[in-house]
């Protein structure tokens, strides 16, 4: 017996589920212009907001931040290399990581892009966009999964402030 006996319309799992496949079609159109995809546009504003917060990131703070697995972080960024959008250099304190320097046509892209994606959001939550951003902010801090000023951020299964 199921918990949504009126069927998958009441089930928030569904409907998260159904939202969120319509909200990424909606960002991957609003990415084509950029020849971006979803996941090459999450790295690339990461590590533009990371470079406007005056750090310069590795490999492995960018996959943090944005909750991508290590790896396949690597493998995006070495095409966003490759686009001529970044700069990975060897990190004079341990070789074994790199460093990340958006070039100037990657921070004027990400720029771009970020306005393109912010327009697809408040398109797509139009009027919900508060109350949606702090019940996804509750869900994700309770989890873990992002840090907020207040809230904790989960590292390799322990929780930093």
């Amino acid at each position: 017996m199921t918990r949504f006996p009126e069927g998958p319309a009441t089930s928030p799992g569904f409907l998260l589920w159904r939202l969120t496949l319509a909200w990424q079609r909606a960002i991957s159109a609003a990415l084509t212009p950029f020849e971006l995809t979803h996941v090459q546009f999450v790295l690339l504003a990461c590590a533009w907001w990371l470079c406007e917060q005056g750090q310069v990131p590795n490999q492995l703070e960018l996959a943090r931040l944005a909750g991508t697995d290590v790896k396949m972080t690597s493998q995006v960024v070495r095409k966003l290399e490759t686009k001529a959008l970044l700069r990975r250099e060897v990190d004079p304190a341990d070789t074994r990581a790199r460093l990340l320097r958006l070039t100037a046509e990657g921070a004027t892209l990400a720029r771009r892009a970020i306005t393109a994606v912010e327009a697809v959001d408040a398109e797509f939550f139009a009027g919900e966009q508060r109350a949606m951003t702090a019940a996804l902010q509750q869900l994700a801090n309770r989890r873990g999964l992002i840090r907020t000023r207040s809230g904790p951020r989960r590292v390799a299964g322990r929780h930093q402030h």
